[in-house]
């Protein structure tokens, strides 16, 4: 399947009636702020470029982030960390992500989440993830180039080896554990990078710094030329 065919059926997916109804929720009611703008409310698919040797997997779009501007980490704090370290590190050409047709466009990467639709607390609900698997299945298949996989929190670090264990790569043993910074190395060729999210939660207390950020996505590219 084709990464233009993978976005039509994210878009078009009710698959999840709590999902469907929180994201319409927030749309219909959103803070001061965002009053009269018009928001996406439907599942966000990923974002980058077809033949990305890194893929950046986070946990869900923020409600009235990528659920307002109907793409991924646009709009909100973590896209606002997160775009500024790829932009550091030469995978994004410009250092922020506020709206579709801003001028970003990333090299050599591709964004997404490893569920597709803002969920109430930011925590989705297992059933919910599961029915939200084939997607992020079918993005990995498709980017044919992958050499590394930075996960964006627990969640994504989780779904990842999930991901790569179905697509048939071979997983260490004992299991690789997250941590910022951790890596694993799966075969064929792909190696697993671990990142705290650049969440308000974890960004305001100082939890992840740019530093640290700079250093995961340093790693990545160190990853990706490696297996060059």
């Amino acid at each position: 399947m084709s990464l233009k065919q993978i976005e039509n059926e994210v878009i078009a997916c009710a698959r999840c009636p709590r999902l469907v109804a929180w994201r319409e929720r927030t749309a219909a009611e959103p803070p001061r702020r965002y009053r009269g703008e018009s928001y996406w409310a439907r599942p966000i698919p990923g974002y980058g470029d077809p033949e990305a040797r890194l893929l950046v997997l986070g946990l869900a779009p923020a409600a009235h982030g990528g659920n307002r501007t109907g793409r991924v980490f646009t709009g909100d704090r973590s896209g606002d960390w997160l775009f500024a370290a790829m932009h550091r590190a030469g995978f994004a050409s410009q250092p922020t992500s506020t709206h579709v047709g801003d001028g970003l466009e990333l090299r050599d990467a591709w964004v997404t989440a490893t569920v597709k639709c803002a969920p109430p607390d930011n925590k989705p609900l297992p059933e919910e993830r599961d029915a939200c698997f084939p997607f992020a299945a079918a993005e990995l298949a498709a980017l044919a180039e992958l050499r590394a996989v930075l996960c964006l929190g627990k969640f994504a670090w989780d779904g990842a080896l999930r991901l790569l264990r179905q697509a048939g790569y071979t997983i260490p043993t004992p299991l690789p554990r997250f941590g910022h910074g951790a890596e694993a190395r799966v075969e064929p060729g792909l190696t697993l990078i671990g990142s705290y999210h650049p969440s308000q939660q974890n960004t305001f207390t100082g939890k992840l710094t740019e530093p640290m950020l700079d250093a995961v996505f340093a790693a990545a590219r160190r990853a990706i030329e490696r297996a060059a």
